[in-house]
């Protein structure tokens, strides 16, 4: 089949600003900025400037608490992903009790030696308190990394032949939520309301409630887990089916090919539905993604569904044309293209055409359909997958691209039910995506022999050892220089590898001499259809891999030398006994999870050990870990990442603006603004209220309620004292008590940097690089679905 590609560009956009400023102007002392720096000089002892007058900046505040979670599981369902799920399925207690039924601790944050039984009760030991208040509105739902063939004819929506005689419907799971009891058919696992997700309601305030008992909860997310099955669609889109789910302003309700390009149609009204029910606007989402191979998310416009074609019309196999003679030695030079494309400025490169003139295709060994997404612009001239820029400002801009590329509001960041009482909505620091990838547990443990003491955070990541490599530098390199993992573990070959892991010191080993404790050995690829491994673990129960009923089996060839396979105990001339479990390098997925900075969670999927559960290195629990140490973050803290000047009574030059939605019968008076802790917005500041209404998440959030929230200060306003900002600044209680034992209301900034502004204590669970807060108290605090906003001028 001769097959040209036509260049394909997306829609182009103009780039937003996704701040909302009312007037321009750079960071200024009495503001601040993003600079942890402070000025020697003592601050001036004056009043705080007028927002109205010399506005700098105007922000939707993102630090208020929330008790609500939204946690995604995204799993992949291709094969060898059994025992993935089995071990994760084996997380989930450690996961939903961390969640709902947090530890105890004492001041000092040593945990308690005896915690309550159950989520709602308090903590036995007197001095000590909940690590962080129990979540009590939890959602957790699932999905499968299988949305089918992007118009190709690969992952058909239906599959006659695995589980035979029922179809399996499992190539595509259209990025909804999946709560199947088994991939072969056999029912859900009963959901809230059959929506396809669970809900947590210990106290019962859902209508109809939700689950209340957390043995219940956690039972139906295991079924849920090992539900999602490992006969899927095997161009897995790890990351495109969350972004799916959760980001795509237009998921199609199909794609088809029209004229040799691939179009979606239609919108698919079901997964928008679940989405609207189960995402929050104000809640905490966290995204955990278990892979054991590199992405494969294809890009669903133009010709790149090619890259999941197997068949030409006539049935023969179809292969994708030879890429240019410049890719093997550069997959960066810009005439690195497909043969099948028009060269533009480009020489002819004779190596493309057969003596007949035609486009000469790849041969059935240069192109395994197993092997489509591996090393595609240097093998293919063309990269068939979505920028991996895609995937980190989904989860950190307030407006994404549709289907046209217009931006539009991004609905992670938009509150998708106007009409109910939430219209808070979540910040970037609220969002988390986790990845449970294909990538060596010592290379990104915080001591490569102790994995007891945890996976590495974002900051711990990005340090460099004693050569000055970053853990980056040494598991994924820079993929867009070409600059290869400094672990040769992390290499995606299909040939075996060579070198040293610089962080063990282990030596890769040739095929046959499985001793390196990391992957074992490389192997032997017979038919090139296959990479080599990035880790490798001891199955949870070994497999007889002569057993055809057996869906996925890594030793059926008796004459192997992987690394995964043992002598048959029966036939010990056959290497037919899989004791051992694979991971792939997740190149990918890691650089999404590099680019989102403290927003990204990285862990391995490959466990240091499964025989000793009451351990804290058991199974995925120091993954649960790395999770739960950020979701009790943005649970917990309410962090401030600008900073603030004071002056020397402590007071900034700022004003904060609540906008609700209520009523509109009720609108007049609650725009009166009389209730405690709340005043009406003065003629100077109304300009503040109309650069909120420009926010991009304005008009769907329908506020038409606006306060302002009063700083605390130490004097009234007949200039009698009060010692209310010094109460809220020092005070650790909240509400706390001024002099007089009266009730603070309001709000008062806290910075502990040296000198402080008021209480370390407050901010102590604060990151090191944004110890400060606006501290609210008392009935100061955002009213139920409130959004806030901070206006802050120069002195």
């Amino acid at each position: 089949m001769k097959t040209k590609f036509h260049d394909q560009h997306p829609a182009r956009f103009a780039a937003v600003t996704a701040a909302v400023v009312i007037a321009a102007g750079i960071s200024a002392p009495g503001c601040g900025g993003d600079s942890d720096t402070t000025d020697t000089d003592p601050p001036p002892d004056n009043p705080p400037a007028d927002p109205q007058e010399t506005t700098q900046f105007l922000e939707r505040l993102t630090i208020q608490s929330t008790n609500r979670v939204d946690l995604v599981l995204a799993i992949d369902n291709s094969r060898s992903m059994a025992e993935k799920q089995e071990i994760l399925a084996l997380a989930v207690p450690d996961l939903i009790q961390g969640l709902v039924n947090p530890p105890c601790v004492d001041q000092n944050g040593v945990p308690a030696a005896i915690n309550p039984a159950g989520p709602l009760e308090p903590c036995p030991i007197a001095g000590t308190k909940r690590k962080f208040e129990p979540v009590t509105d939890l959602h957790v739902g699932i999905i499968s990394s299988s949305i089918g063939g992007h118009a190709a004819d690969a992952c058909p929506d239906q599959e006659n032949n695995t589980c035979a005689p029922n179809p399996n419907f499992t190539n595509n799971d259209k990025g909804r939520l999946i709560a199947r009891i088994d991939a072969c058919g056999g029912g859900d696992v009963p959901t809230y309301l059959n929506k396809g997700f669970l809900a947590w309601d210990p106290m019962q305030k859902l209508s109809p409630p939700g689950e209340g008992n957390v043995d219940n909860l956690i039972a139906s997310l295991k079924g849920m887990v090992t539900g999602t099955g490992q006969i899927g669609c095997g161009y897995e889109s790890q990351l495109e089916s969350w972004y799916r789910f959760l980001v795509d302003p237009e998921p199609y309700e199909k794609i088809s090919a029209v004229s040799g390009k691939a179009t979606p149609e239609g919108l698919d009204q079901t997964l928008l539905a679940q989405r609207a029910d189960f995402l929050r606007p104000d809640s905490v989402l966290a995204i955990i993604m278990l892979t054991d191979e590199n992405d494969c998310s294809i890009r669903e416009y133009g010709q790149f569904f090619f890259a999941a074609q197997l068949k030409n019309s006539n049935g023969t196999p179809f292969h994708l044309p030879r890429a240019r003679a410049e890719c093997a030695v550069n997959p960066n030079d810009p005439c690195c293209l497909s043969c099948g494309q028009n060269p533009g400025n480009c020489p002819v490169d004779p190596t493309c055409f057969d003596a007949n003139g035609n486009v000469k295709a790849l041969t059935d060994a240069e192109d395994t359909p197993s092997l489509r997404c591996f090393d595609q612009k240097r093998r293919f001239g063309i990269d068939f997958l979505y920028p991996i820029d895609r995937y980190s400002t989904a989860l950190t801009s307030v407006v994404v691209p549709n289907r046209a590329g217009e931006l539009v509001p991004n609905p992670i960041f938009t509150d998708l039910n106007p009409t109910d009482s939430i219209s808070a909505v979540r910040g970037a620091g609220q969002v988390f995506l986790a990845g449970i990838v294909g990538v060596p547990w010592q290379d990104i443990a915080r001591n490569k022999d102790d994995l007891t003491l945890g996976f590495k955070n974002a900051a711990e990541l990005e340090v460099l050892d004693a050569n000055g490599l970053s853990t980056w530098d040494i598991i994924l390199g820079n993929p867009a220089t070409l600059t290869p993992p400094a672990d040769p573990h992390m290499i995606e070959s299909i040939f075996p590898r060579t070198g040293v892991n610089p962080v063990t010191g282990d030596a890769i080993k040739p095929p046959g001499n499985p001793t390196n404790p990391i992957n074992g050995s490389e192997w032997t690829i017979k038919n090139q259809d296959d990479l080599q491994y990035a880790c490798i673990f001891n199955l949870p129960s070994p497999r007889d891999c002569t057993d055809a009923s057996l869906v996925s089996c890594d030793c059926k060839d008796p004459m192997n030398d992987s690394p995964l396979c043992q002598p048959d105990p029966v036939n010990p001339a056959n290497r037919t006994f899989q004791t051992k479990a694979k991971a792939y390098p997740g190149i990918r997925e890691l650089s999404v999870l590099q680019a989102l900075g403290p927003q990204g969670i990285t862990a391995s999927v490959c466990p240091k050990q499964l025989s000793d559960n009451s351990q804290a290195d058991f199974g995925y629990r120091p993954a649960v870990g790395s999770v739960m140490n950020q979701v009790e973050i943005a649970l917990t803290k309410s962090c401030l990442q600008r900073k603030l000047i004071p002056n020397a009574k402590g007071e900034v030059s700022c004003v904060v603006l609540e906008a609700r939605r209520v009523d509109e019968g009720l609108a007049a008076a609650c725009n009166q603004c009389a209730e405690p802790g709340r005043q009406p917005v003065s003629a100077a500041h109304k300009s503040i209220v109309t650069g909120a209404k420009q926010d991009p998440i304005a008009e769907l959030s329908g506020w038409n309620c606006f306060c302002e929230i009063p700083q605390a200060t130490n004097t009234d306003a007949n200039g009698n004292p009060t010692d209310n900002l010094n109460a809220c600044q020092h005070k650790i209680e909240n509400p706390p008590l001024n002099a007089n034992g009266e009730v603070v209301n309001g709000w008062c900034y806290v910075d502990a940097a040296t000198p402080s502004t008021g209480n370390p204590e407050i901010v102590a669970q604060c990151a090191d690089s944004e110890k400060r807060t606006l501290r609210f108290v008392g009935e100061g605090s955002a009213k139920p679905g409130a959004t806030l906003f901070l206006a802050c001028a120069q002195p």
